[in-house]
């Protein structure tokens, strides 16, 4: 683990650096876990490994069909799955920007610094907005 003691930015870069640096840490150790548990076959797979060189060439909308696979945020209900697990490593990966961004705001409040609370705040909605699939018609 890095030493912080000595660094030379501030606290609030400190502080979303720690917080990205666990949210990558706790994203990659859940996507490792869920291949393992996928490649092994410890834990069942909604799409199982056998079938994936024959589906791999199929256009997505054929894909999910044929494996009946939730589009959108439905995926969060196959999490037991292990092939969808990954998909929880690449969440967990994605939202630990938007968590860093929002522990900054009680910071940048204390330093009555309303123009860096602003940004993180629109920063985070930016992200969220994305992710929730609104502007493209996700689910």
């Amino acid at each position: 683990m890095p030493n912080h003691e000595h660094a030379s930015q501030s606290p609030p870069q400190l502080r979303y650096a720690l917080l990205v640096e666990w949210g990558t840490r706790i994203g990659l150790l859940v996507l490792s876990l869920s291949f393992i548990a996928y490649a092994s076959g410890l834990v069942p797979a909604h799409v199982p490994l056998e079938r994936l060189p024959q589906l791999w060439t199929q256009p997505v909308g054929d894909y999910v069909a044929a494996t009946g696979t939730p589009t959108g945020w439905a995926w969060l209900q196959l999490l037991h799955r292990s092939d969808v697990l990954g998909l929880a490593g690449i969440a967990i990966l994605s939202v630990s920007s938007v968590v860093g961004l929002l522990a900054l705001v009680p910071m940048y409040a204390a330093l009555r610094d309303r123009s860096f609370v602003v940004l993180c705040l629109l920063q985070a909605l930016v992200v969220l907005v994305a992710a929730s699939g609104l502007l493209s018609g996700g689910h």
